[in-house]
């Protein structure tokens, strides 16, 4: 093979440019977002949609006077986001080596994902009196499945030749575990925590909502309940951008976590 077809294989860096294009066109979408709104205010009530400005007026006052609600959804979210990361990273790996229990947890795991979002809700306000308690209960049943079974893929794709190749060292089951299954894994286990994120901010929201007096949720259920359309669309503005905040954090988590590995680019 020639320098040059080998040059094309090569792993290439990421391109800065597609950064910047990224920035571009969501700079361009959300001045289009702005600009719609803008107009469409113009000719419906203001409790329909509301201006810009009067938006804009709402986040400052979320901003200086509401940040408590604010920790309140980022701690609960944190909180349920992390043990669900560690439990269901535990029981993916259980699946992964041990053939007697993975089908009883696999099953589980299943039944799970199965049940909607809003039955976890509803069993929550019943079951369990404290808010704090029902906000992880639900958070944790909805996120510990997708751990778990992403982490169960990553080991059943682990190459064949490479795990004979281990074996044939005779390692111990947790040398296994160490230098072959936790760093197959760990790109598994951020790009859920990446698929995740923005659905684990929805269902803290909703569950706040209905079981919490204190969070964003709650102020978002307030604003709605008095008309004030304008703190709705706040709110909302304001979980986009926290949203992609918690997106750029994991993002920077994997460059280090996985910056031994190159990235490949496609022309």
């Amino acid at each position: 093979m020639t320098d040059r077809a080998m040059e094309g294989l090569a792993p290439r860096p990421a391109a800065r440019p597609a950064a910047i294009g990224d920035i571009v066109a969501m700079s361009v979408v959300v001045i289009a977002i702005l600009v719609t709104m803008h107009v469409v205010s113009g000719f419906v009530p203001d409790y329909i949609m509301p201006s810009p400005a009067a938006v804009a007026k709402a986040g400052w006052k979320i901003l200086t006077g509401d940040m408590l609600h604010v920790m309140a959804t980022v701690g609960r979210l944190m909180l349920a986001l992390l043990f669900s990361m560690v439990a269901g990273v535990l029981i993916g790996l259980i699946m992964g080596v041990s053939a007697s229990i993975r089908p009883f947890l696999r099953a589980l795991v299943v039944i799970d994902t199965g049940i909607p979002a809003l039955s976890w809700i509803l069993l929550a306000v019943f079951w369990f009196k404290d808010p704090e308690v029902r906000i992880f209960f639900i958070l944790t049943m909805i996120l510990l499945p997708f751990y778990a079974l992403n982490t169960y893929d990553g080991i059943r794709a682990l190459p064949k030749d490479l795990v004979d190749m281990i074996e044939s060292f005779r390692p111990s089951r947790w040398q296994i575990v160490r230098y072959l299954i936790a760093p197959h894994i760990v790109p598994y286990i951020l790009l859920t925590t990446k698929t995740v994120v923005g659905y684990a901010t929805r269902m803290v929201i909703f569950a706040e909502l209905v079981a919490a007096a204190v969070g964003i949720g709650s102020r978002m259920g307030l604003a709605q309940s008095s008309f004030h359309i304008d703190e709705v669309m706040a709110w909302t503005f304001l979980l986009v951008v926290l949203n992609m905040i918690l997106q750029l954090i994991v993002s920077g988590v994997e460059k280090i976590a996985l910056k031994w590995r190159p990235e490949a680019s496609v022309r």
